[in-house]
């Protein structure tokens, strides 16, 4: 279920999400730091290197895939998470339910194509757009699936 302008638009919001994380990497060296750490509690997600903590992003959780089920599941639907991580997961089941995308409306996604990672980051595109997001960030998680978070402020820690 959804309208034929949708794959298009997902395409399009995916190439907007692989832009914002180019600059993300550019402007903060993301994906560049030794360690990273998400606190689900304070909504936080930092990076750092032997020196210490450089960057922090406040976020909003998107989503998780696993490799188990093979799906994806909204954050929205996910009783697991912080329900103050979900505000804009909302807002895109909300987009989805009024434009007739059940892909952005319905809480678990079926990884139709075989690639569960490339489904996860298309869904997070798809966030990132509808909630002009500064870009997102993946954070495997056991048994092949992660975690996909969303990138609403970031700062350098100094």
């Amino acid at each position: 279920m959804q309208p034929d302008w949708y794959p298009a638009w997902r395409d399009e919001a995916f190439e907007e999400l692989t832009a914002k994380n180019a600059r993300l990497e550019q402007d903060f060296r993301l994906g560049h730091w030794s360690r990273y750490d998400y606190d689900l509690t304070a909504g936080t997600l930092s990076f750092s290197d032997t020196a210490g903590l450089k960057v922090v992003s406040e976020i909003q959780i998107s989503g998780s895939t696993s490799a188990k089920a093979g799906n994806w599941l909204w954050a929205w639907a996910n009783s697991n998470l912080p329900g103050n991580l979900l505000g804009d997961a909302k807002l895109v089941r909300a987009f989805g339910e009024e434009k007739g995308i059940g892909d952005l409306a319905q809480a678990y996604v079926v990884d139709a194509s075989g690639d569960l990672e490339a489904l996860g980051w298309e869904l997070t595109g798809a966030m990132v757009r509808v909630c002009n997001a500064l870009g997102a960030y993946r954070s495997p998680r056991g048994e092949g699936g992660a975690l996909y978070l969303v990138l609403k402020s970031i700062r350098w820690a100094n």
